[in-house]
């Protein structure tokens, strides 16, 4: 009876007889238990995605660094026998060791990227079969990241595959891809010229027909071709040329479909077609119009679920980062699960996606060890990376490092090879790393993005101008970006409010210090500016177990006054009129100060019915003077047809729960 039943499951997940190629999901029906429990006795249902670490954003002491194992039975029809299986992991945090029947089938070192294993002749066939993945989290000095702010929250965080295919197939081992990568050499108006690498597994030196077809957004067929591919273990790379094709960019995300054929199975991936150029001049153009990069910094978690997200939160992290009007995004550490890639490839946004070789912000840290393994494992990640997302065209740069210190000859030539290895793979993209030192370590990528902290960790904010003017004079030919943005806690403003007496006072340091470069970043000095980050992240390393940079808060949800602030600067589509800090609508101070976001003009604001008058001290940010009021307030701003509103009570702090 457990047979027949795992029998029905797995046969409802597509069709009871298996064509050519099926992918079943394996999501379902595993069990967890810790290593350290030495027994499975008392483990644990659960679906993946799965973390462990399912409370630790919390900061209550839930994240737990260790190994643990996944358990689950699988029933290999007989009627399988002379196919061949494979097992697809789309990302295990952060090692894995996978077992079938007791039997070791094979290892995966790094947690943001896919990875498969061949298990055909591993499996009972007619029987159920053992699985087990030993999964470990904790950190090692042979697998990057070796140092990360981020929480890296172990467990089978994204979806496992079975996969059934022909004796002849498009192979699903090959860096952990889909087998088809499509490589563009040359993008027009008039044509698109290129090869797709298709990796084949089968009898050797076996040869058989396959066809690659391309199709269009609208669906027809623009371009077939048929080629011999003989079986010797090297890529089949099939050139192409599309005359008058359709090109891909944030305006107009025109998506092809890419169909390899070998016998009765197809393999089929999206791509589009784009010529990404950054000049000199500061310029970043896609098909050589000017796009100005506005862009997110993008971590791997959301509360309360660590980094087992789903699709739709994905779908609801973007359309948030659209709203506010952002255009890019950069998955720091690593990669993001395919889906957020797709997503963008559809809507137009674009992507930066990171290698882990970076440095957290302690002293403790080690981010670059000068051994083999740990070298070894970066070159292996590093092309994971690259293959596995080169046909998403809105991933626009490969991100080489991050935040380095030092410029040691053993750290200087690991990255530079870093840097050949994504352009030998990849030479259709540009290479970029993000720094906040000196040296020769920023003239190796192709773009570089200055971390810029001034006015936080010293100096003033208006000493912006100063460094800006140094880069005009001495390194005005680099390509070069910004990015900002500091960590600080919302939660600890209120209670204990204090008595504001003027501007500074009267908004929080975040805010001004976000207003304060709104103001002075010169756009046209940087091809991006980038904001660390989109949203809070979980971070045992901080205080209550938050890094607290984000513009929306740990839950993805609740948008902080800084949303606003660029939402009233970058999203020209809708209109934004916004009282900053009127969650704190009790205050014990009769001295207040009322700033307000519009992105409509000059606001008309009223207080108890009386106009205030809202002077403009940058391009849409609007502060009153210090105004002494009593009471239960009532507070309106209005600009055309919008308008916002408070009540402010004034008097002893005191809030019935």
């Amino acid at each position: 009876m457990r047979k027949i039943i795992a029998y029905i499951m797995l046969a409802l997940c597509t069709v009871a007889s298996v064509s050519a190629r099926e992918i079943y999901s394996l999501n379902n029906g595993w069990k967890f238990f810790y290593a350290s429990e030495n027994s499975s006795d008392n483990a644990r249902e659960v679906t993946l995605p799965h973390t462990w670490n399912i409370d630790a954003f919390v900061g209550n002491g839930a994240y737990r660094q260790a190994t643990a194992n996944y358990t689950r039975t699988l029933f290999v029809p007989s009627e399988w026998q002379g196919k061949r299986l494979f097992l697809r992991f789309h990302g295990v945090q952060s090692v894995a060791d996978v077992f079938i029947n007791g039997r070791h089938i094979g290892d995966h070192y790094g947690g943001y990227t896919a990875f498969a294993f061949e298990i055909t002749d591993k499996v009972s066939y007619g029987y159920n079969n053992a699985m087990l993945v030993a999964v470990s989290n904790t950190y090692r000095s042979d697998v990057l990241p070796a140092s990360t702010e981020e929480n890296i929250y172990g467990g089978i965080y994204r979806d496992v595959e079975l996969i059934v295919t022909d004796k002849t197939t498009i192979s699903p081992l090959y860096y952990g891809t889909e087998g088809v990568m499509v490589h563009q050499t040359e993008v027009t108006k008039e044509r698109v010229s290129g090869k797709v690498d298709i990796a084949l597994l089968g009898k050797h030196e076996s040869t058989h027909n396959v066809t690659v077809d391309f199709l269009a957004p609208d669906g027809y067929v623009s371009l077939s071709k048929g080629v011999k591919a003989k079986i010797d273990g090297k890529l089949l790379s099939v050139p192409f040329t599309i005359e008058n094709a359709e090109l891909w960019s944030p305006a107009l995300p025109r998506l092809y479909t890419v169909r390899v054929k070998i016998g009765e199975e197809s393999v089929e991936v999206k791509t589009g077609f784009r010529r990404i150029n950054v000049s000199t001049d500061k310029k970043f153009t896609i098909n050589d119009r000017r796009v100005r990069v506005r862009g997110v910094l993008l971590g791997h978690d959301r509360m309360p679920n660590g980094n087992a997200v789903s699709k739709m939160e994905i779908n609801s992290d973007l359309a948030l980062i659209r709203e506010m009007g952002a255009n890019a995004v950069r998955s720091v550490t690593g990669p993001h699960s395919q889906h957020l890639y797709n997503e963008c490839d559809r809507l137009g946004v674009l992507a930066w996606v990171d290698f882990p070789l970076t440095r957290a912000p302690f002293l403790s840290d080690i981010p670059y060890y000068s051994t083999a393994r740990f070298e070894e494992n970066g070159l292996q990640q590093l092309q994971e990376i690259v293959l596995q997302n080169i046909n998403h065209p809105s991933v626009v740069m490969w991100g080489v490092f991050s935040m380095l210190r030092g410029n040691s000859k053993q750290q200087m030539d690991y990255i530079r090879k870093l840097n050949a290895t994504a352009k030998r793979v990849d030479a259709s993209r540009p290479t970029v790393a993000c720094s906040n030192q000196d040296g020769d370590i920023n003239f190796i990528t192709d773009l570089i993005v200055w971390h810029q902290a001034v006015g936080w960790e010293s100096g003033e904010i208006t000493d912006l101008e100063v460094w800006q003017s140094a880069l005009r004079t001495n390194w005005n030919h680099l390509r070069q970006a910004v990015c900002y943005g500091e960590s600080t806690n919302p939660a600890r403003i209120g209670a204990a409010a204090k008595c504001y007496g003027n501007a500074k006072a009267a908004n929080t340091r975040n805010q001004l210090f976000h207003e304060g470069y709104a103001r002075l970043i010169d756009e046209d000095l940087f091809w991006g500016v980038w904001l660390n980050s989109m949203f809070d992240m979980g971070s045992v390393r901080y205080v209550r177990g938050v890094r607290n940079s984000g513009i929306v808060c740990g839950n993805h949800k609740e948008r902080k006054d800084i949303f606003y602030l660029y939402k009233s600067q970058w999203n020209r589509r809708k209109p934004t009129l916004h009282i900053v800090d009127k969650k704190r609508d009790v205050r014990s101070c009769e001295k207040q100060v009322f700033t307000v976001y519009s992105s409509s003009g000059q606001p008309l604001m009223l207080i108890n019915g009386d106009t205030v008058a809202c002077e403009n001290v940058s391009r849409t940010v609007y502060r009153t003077d210090t105004l002494t009021l009593k009471g239960v307030n009532s507070v309106l701003v209005r600009v055309g047809d919008k308008s916002d509103e408070m009540t402010l009570t004034i008097g002893n702090y005191l809030r019935v729960q």
